[in-house]
């Protein structure tokens, strides 16, 4: 038996491979399917089951793409109901795969087709548990994303019923490989690992600790945030199907000399520039918000970006494609060309250029006290702000400026100085302004990482000044 965990920093997701005897099966695919066509390969066996743990809301799953290109069939769990050829499973059906078994334990809660898939070894011990979004390490699925009619607290009553019956009675040594990591959004606060075990997270999630099913119901629906705009649309995506990668591809790696490229964001197209932050600072082309390659880019591409408007991309050089495709992972096939030869092709064209004046935390100091119009403006999470914030900061998260109107308020005489933990949000953040139409705007340098310990600058929370 071969079990690989194959993860994904940028969308904290994990994909899964096993083998064995000649048969494998995925589970969670990514759009992009080559890692898995080349294990099988490896291991000279054929995929014969994708199993899908629910309905993604985070990113495109691949189980259409792996589908076509190997003939395996693509399961889900009881209730699920798609616009393309699926098995639906039974709760507690088994599937062989070479000398080891996979159990479907339906697991309604995160959704309602929501299941897991419990791995037997070749002594059909229970040896790992796939939990997609039902449990995660140190938290579990949000119970408010796109199931049907029914509340969140109506789902989390379905959890806590799955988590006890289907999880909490498996062995402590069983492996919990989840679909997510931290940073995700699908939970509230998940823990710093990729798999946990059965026992640890008995002893140590506070959802599993749980007794009481009302005291469970408030835990897991309160203090969530409001979820990623881009969720229902790659949800629908996921139930009714998408275009093949290759076609997206094709499509998308057109290159543009930087006349064409001109042409083309006069007529509606968007200008996306995946380069890393500080050389997107130094010089960009007027009117492109930056999303760097570097950072959680498909969530804020999902988060951020039009699925509705034509795309064209200033990527680093020889970048082109990755960006295309990890665009494609989070449900964008709108992207139309790139500038060839990226920015430097620009720069020496003679076009127009723009930059974003970047400070130190030293210099924001010494200009608060001499300017009356200066504007502090924190685009971290409302919780990162509520953990602490520079005095009299105001706090618009990045979430929020998808919506123009939540940057309206700004005065034309109001000198703001932008930043987030460390630099890569204020970036972003600063790109759509400038987009908007704010140009007298300063990136701090660093962040809050920085800020927080520099002299001058008086960190507060909620009425508790810290230094």
């Amino acid at each position: 038996m071969f079990v690989k965990q194959l993860y994904t920093n940028c969308l904290s997701e994990a994909a899964y491979f096993i083998a064995s005897e000649g048969v494998a099966v995925v589970i969670d695919p990514l759009r992009d399917i080559e890692v898995y066509l080349d294990l099988a390969k490896e291991h000279n066996a054929t995929i014969q089951y994708i199993f899908e743990t629910h309905f993604h809301a985070d990113f495109v799953s691949g189980h259409l793409e792996l589908a076509a290109a190997t003939g395996a069939k693509i399961v889900y769990g009881p209730g699920a109901v798609t616009n393309f050829e699926t098995y639906v499973a039974n709760d507690n059906e088994v599937f062989n795969i070479g000398a080891v078994t996979m159990k479907v334990l339906h697991t309604p809660g995160h959704t309602l087709e929501s299941s897991c898939y419990l791995l037997s070894d070749e002594k059909q011990q229970p040896y790992a548990v796939f939990t997609g979004d039902t449990l995660f390490v140190g938290d579990v699925g949000r119970p408010d994303l796109f199931s049907g009619n029914l509340t969140k607290e109506e789902l989390a009553d379905y959890l806590f019923d799955s988590l006890n019956s289907k999880i909490k009675t498996l062995p402590d040594n069983v492996i919990v490989y989840p679909a997510h990591g931290p940073g995700s959004a699908c939970g509230k606060n998940l823990g710093p690992n990729t798999f946990s075990t059965i026992g640890d997270e008995k002893a140590t999630n506070y959802a599993l600790l749980a007794t009481d099913k009302q005291e469970f119901i408030n835990q897991v629906t309160s203090g969530l945030s409001t979820p990623p705009s881009y969720f229902p649309i790659n949800a629908k995506i996921n139930k009714e199907g998408y275009d093949a990668l290759k076609a997206v591809m094709e499509k998308a790696m057109q290159p543009l000399g930087p006349a064409a490229f001109k042409a083309k964001a006069k007529g509606g197209a968007l200008i996306l520039d995946t380069r890393p932050a500080k050389e997107f600072g130094d010089g960009f082309v007027p009117g492109a918000i930056s999303i760097g390659l570097e950072g959680r880019f498909a969530e804020w591409a999902g988060s951020l970006l039009p699925f509705d408007q034509d795309i064209i991309l200033v990527a680093p050089i020889g970048q082109e494609e990755e960006t295309v495709v990890r665009m494609a992972r989070v449900g964008f096939d709108n992207v139309v060309g790139y500038l060839e030869g990226g920015y430097p092709a620009w720069a020496a064209s003679g076009e127009a250029v723009d930059l974003i004046i970047t400070v130190e935390a030293d210099e924001l100091a010494m200009d608060i006290p001499h300017d009356p119009n200066l504007v502090i403006v924190d685009v971290r999470k409302p919780i990162e702000f509520a953990d602490g914030h520079i005095k009299n900061a105001i706090n618009i998260s990045l979430g929020d400026m998808v919506d123009p109107g939540k940057i309206a308020d700004f005065e034309d005489n109001h000198n703001l100085y932008v930043h987030c933990q460390g630099g890569y949000r204020s970036i972003i953040a600063c790109s759509i302004m400038k987009r908007e139409g704010i140009h007298n705007l300063r990136n701090v340098d660093g962040g809050f990482a920085k800020m927080k310990d520099q002299k001058g600058l008086q960190v507060v929370q909620e009425k508790t000044v810290l230094n």
